[in-house]
Parts: structure tokens; sequence; C-alpha cells
């Protein structure tokens, strides 16, 4: 048995040794790649124009927006700072400004800022950035992988070009860990991929170049202290799985994953798909979502999304919520599952909402007029004096329970806000709500 340290000892991770050194090496985003796009533009020696547009790269991690910042630096040969958010301040950002100012002035040279997760940020910081960007003492590249929209100051985004990444395909990543196997800065050709396993580790990246390396990396490992002496150390997928026991979820608690797999969760709920939401459901789950939270769009949901064409619905969301508080998880998963499921198998009737927002759209326009004098109240001393509650008649005594009786004011006489439909349940309250419209007379 060989040990893996042979290969790997004292060596930088293989994502780190596999990165590009030209644009030509970048695997993915060709549709920033073009030739005269901006980044090609920034990465021509001969293009050192002065006022060069500062670029904001955003997407999920390991798309390369790193990798095409160091690319642009080599090929550029402009002078390359590269800060990270997450340790620079206000005072690291002027003094790259006045060395870049400096380097301009005394010598012609441009800079290159790199900022990598700028949406750590603060407005403060950022605004340290503008006099910089506004003047063109500095180049900016700032990598992030939330929504520029909220996370980067409005001035800013103004004078910075955004450019969109996109998750790898499969076929991008497939060329970039069979590069990585045969390159001398990688693997140098020291072991043998299965077509098996080069596809698991595709599978389990997600579009995530960095996660591929990484899993190659640890099966590499694997391969090694397991290869017979002498044999030349093949990668299995059985090795892959060993190598990687999960695969781990691009997904982030604050960010944009938020957003868009919960948004995915409700929007599959809604149009009636419980493979889809459990699907959904279990990412938020693995990637260790507050349960409370998900409880909370389900509850949300029934409401709106099910309402009175399946009243149980809410009762149920309710009831997971409280289970979830009460034995908390990993059991808490099952009843999210069994609401979830029930919720996207249930009838749908928006008609709830619809309503409430119809009549507080009247509300908020001025369109409420004053109380019947026959429904106001007639408890307080002097209330029969001024005629309140003259003339109301009590439901209870009629045989049908309803009587003809006006409840909305003048103004609003004959609005309809509550509008059934005819799924589930709902059709039996259409049909005896069209009953007691009749009789009521508004």
């Amino acid at each position: 048995m060989k040990s893996s340290g042979a290969l790997f000892s004292g060596q930088t991770p293989l994502a780190v040794r596999m990165r590009p050194t030209s644009l030509s090496e970048v695997a993915g985003q060709r549709h920033l790649l073009g030739p005269g796009s901006p980044l090609v533009a920034l990465a021509d020696p001969e293009a050192q124009k002065p006022g060069t547009v500062s670029v904001i790269l955003w997407g999920p991690p390991g798309t390369g927006k790193t990798t095409l910042a160091q690319a642009i630096a080599r090929s550029s040969g402009r002078r390359f700072v590269e800060l990270s958010a997450i340790t620079a301040g206000v005072k690291d950002v002027r003094e790259v400004m006045q060395q870049a100012l400096d380097q301009r002035d005394l010598y012609g040279q441009s800079t290159i800022l790199f900022l990598d997760e700028i949406h750590r940020f603060t407005k403060a910081q950022q605004d340290a950035l503008l006099p910089g960007v506004e003047n063109g003492w500095v180049i900016l590249i700032a990598a992030t992988t939330e929504n520029p929209s909220f996370s980067v100051i409005s001035p800013l985004l103004s004078r910075s070009l955004l450019l969109t990444l996109k998750p790898l395909t499969d076929a991008d990543l497939v060329t970039l860990v069979e590069r990585a196997v045969s390159d001398a800065r990688g693997l140098n050709g020291s072991v043998v991929l299965e077509d098996e396993a080069r596809d698991a580790i595709v599978a389990l990246s997600s579009g995530d170049a960095r996660r591929a390396l990484t899993a190659l990396e640890a099966a590499a490992g694997v391969a090694v202290s397991e290869a017979e002496e002498g044999v030349v150390p093949t990668i299995s997928a059985e090795q892959v799985s060993q190598a990687v026991d999960r695969a781990l979820l691009r997904y982030d608690r604050q960010g944009d994953e938020h957003y868009d797999v919960i948004s995915a969760f409700i929007k599959s709920i809604r149009g009636s798909d419980p493979d889809a939401a459990v699907h959904y459901l279990a990412r938020m789950i693995e990637a260790g979502e507050d349960p409370r939270f998900i409880a909370r769009r389900l509850m949300v949901h029934a409401a709106e999304d099910i309402g009175m064409a399946d009243p149980r619905a809410l009762q149920i969301a309710v009831a997971a919520a409280d289970t979830v508080q009460l034995i908390g998880m990993p059991e808490a998963r099952i009843p999210l599952a069994e609401a979830t499921i029930y919720l996207a198998t249930a009838p749908k009737s928006g008609a709830v909402i619809n309503a409430i927002d119809s009549a507080l759209a009247d509300v908020r326009a001025g369109k409420i007029g004053v109380v019947p004098i026959h429904l106001r109240d007639a408890h307080y001393a002097g209330a029969k004096r001024l005629g309140h509650g003259k003339g109301y008649l009590f439901p209870h005594n009629d045989p049908r329970g309803v009587v003809t009786q006006q409840y909305l004011p003048d103004v609003l006489r004959g609005t309809r806000y509550y509008e059934p439909t005819t799924h589930g349940a709902e059709r039996e309250v259409a049909e005896r709500l069209d009953k007691i419209r009749r009789i009521v007379g508004d």
C-alpha cells in the first residue's frame, strides 16, 4: 500500500494549483469571454486605456470569480492588488487607493483591485472605494455571491458593469477534471480516473469547479493509499464516494440560494407538485435551514394559496409548526414533509388573500364610508338616544339564520371582496354564499 502523502505532501490544494493563467484556460463563462467583451479587454496588455470600466462579478461559489480576476491580472500586465472583504477595512482600502494613484502618476501603471466578497463590506467601506473607481485610480474587479442590487451601494453599482457568472455545465466540469488529472500543475498523470468516477465527481459538484477539484484530490488520496506497490492508482466511483461522504449543498442561509430555494419550494406546493416540494424541503433541511422558518412559510402558504378550498390545510401547517417546536430536528423533518405533501396535494384557492387585499386597497384609498346606524354599538349610555342599533335584525330569530339587512357602508354597497372558487371545499362555500347573498340583499 502506498502513502498518499508521497503524492500530495507539502502541496497547495489542487483547486489553487489548477487556477488558469490566462482567460483561454477558463472553464465555462463563454458568455462573458467573447471577442471584445469587457473581461477580454481588461486582459489585453495592448488595451491599457485610462478609464477602463470596473466590473462586479456575481455568481455562485466555484464559478470562477477569483480565477477570472487573477487570469486578467496575469495577462494584462497591470499591477494587481487583492483584498478580502472579510479582513480588509477602510484604512486598507484607502492605502490601496493612494498607492494606485502614486503608481499612475509616477509610472503610468494602472492598478487592478480585486475585492473578494464585496457584499461583506459595510456602506462606509464601500464608500471608500468610490473616489478610486470614479477617478480611475483603480480598475475594480469585485466578486460577490449575493445579489449586488441588495449588497452593493448604488453609486458603486452605477460606476461598474455587473457581469453574472453561471454554474459550470457538466461538460465544463469534465474538461476541468480531466485537465487536472493530466496537467503537470495537477496530478500529472499519476492516477487513472475511471469514467464512472469522473461522472460521480461532476454530479456531486453542482456546477462548482472548486468542489469538483477538491473531490478529485480527496479521491486520488484514497486511490493512492489503496493501490498495490508498482500499480498506477485508479480512482473508482466507490473511492469518490469514500472520499466525499456527502454532496455539500451550495446554499447560503443569508444569500440568494436561501430565497431561490424557498421560492421554488412554495411555487412547487402552489403548483401541486409534491415531489418537487419535498425535493426543495430536503435541500433546505440538509443545508441546515431553520425548521421554524420552513414551518412559518407553510402556514402562510396554507392561508394564502389554499384558504377555504381546504380549511384543514392551515390546521395541519400549524400542527407541523407546533411539532417542530416540541420535538426539534431531525424528527421534525417528518411532520414538515407531511405538511408539505398535504399542502401540495390540497385544492388551491387564492380567494382569501384576494378578498383581504382588495378590502385593504379600498380602505387605503379612503373608500370606507360610515358604519350603518343599525350596526352601531348600542350598549353604552346615550347610544339609543342617538339611534344606534335601531332597526337591527337578529339573524338567530330567523329560521334560516340569515336576514335581509345591509352590512357594508353605503359607499361600498354591493361590493364583492370574497369570490370563492369551485375548488375543493370552496365549491360548497360558493353555493352556500350565493344563497346567503340573495337573502341578505347586498
